[in-house]
This record gives structure tokens, sequence and C-alpha cells, in this order.
């Protein structure tokens, strides 16, 4: 039962507004090792870098803790799997993925609230805009040479 329950918030998943987002742009993030989900937590973590794992925890549909037949967030990332692609049955969140991951949450700019800051000290959105595009950017180099690397020598 619970596995057609999961099927069926999967598949609602897939066709909504953030599922269809996430699509969109997993294709730049893929070199990175990151899957849709993984692309969408990053998009929301600009409101807070905090957010990442909420939204992991919903999409990944990890249960409360509380619940003692629901799976935790760590069992449902460590048990994904891809379903389709050239990666099909591989698991989406090796040691190397989950560095580089980490590594780009790590890097890049903060939230929107300092974005705010940086505008209001500096008195135009120049300098804000650079800090999230510079940041941004290196976070991404950064993941990608960790994870090409990485995959190179793994």
């Amino acid at each position: 039962m619970n596995q057609v329950l999961n099927e069926k918030e999967s598949n609602r998943q897939l066709n909504s507004y953030i599922g269809r987002l996430g699509h969109f742009i997993e294709p730049v993030m893929r070199p990175l090792g990151f899957d849709w989900k993984m692309s969408v937590a990053l998009l929301t973590g600009v409101a807070a870098k905090e957010i990442t794992v909420g939204t992991l925890g919903v999409l990944y549909q990890a249960g409360d803790d509380t619940d003692e037949h629901s799976a935790s967030l760590i069992t449902k990332i460590q048990q994904q799997t891809y379903h389709d692609g050239p990666r099909k049955g591989e698991k989406v969140f090796t040691p190397l993925v989950a560095f580089s991951f980490m590594l780009f949450i790590l890097i890049y700019f903060p939230c929107v609230a300092v974005v705010a800051a940086i505008k209001k000290e500096s008195g135009n959105w120049r300098w804000a805009l650079f800090i999230v595009v510079y940041t941004t950017g290196l976070a991404y180099l950064a993941s990608l040479a960790v994870f090409q690397v990485g995959s190179l020598l793994l």
C-alpha cells in the first residue's frame, strides 16, 4: 500500500511546477552529479540554506522521525537510485555526489537577505548581483571539478 502511495506522490511531484522546474534545470546540474531533486533543493536554498534539507525531505518523501514505520531522510537518500537514463539502477547519492553537493552549498551565496544587505550597504544592485553571479559560478566550477576529477579517479 505504501509503495502505491509513494508512486502516486512521485508522479504528483514530477508534474508539479517545482518538478517541471527541476527537470528544466537538471541538464545544467547533471555534470555536477545532481539530479532534479538536488537542483530544486539548491534553488529553494536561496531563501535560506537550511531550507535545502527540508526540501530534500519533502522531495524524497522522508517520514517523521517519531513514526517508526516511515524511513528517515538519511535512509531515503541512501536507497535512492536512478530509474532511467544512462545511470539507471545506480545510487543517486554517492559519497562523491554528496561531497560535491555540500561543496556547492558551502560556496554559493548565503541567502536573499544577504543580497539585500549588500545592496543596501553598497547603494546599488551591481555589487549584490556580482556576489550572486560570482559565488554561484565559483560554486558550480568547484563542484564540477570535484565531481569530474573524482569520477575519473574512482
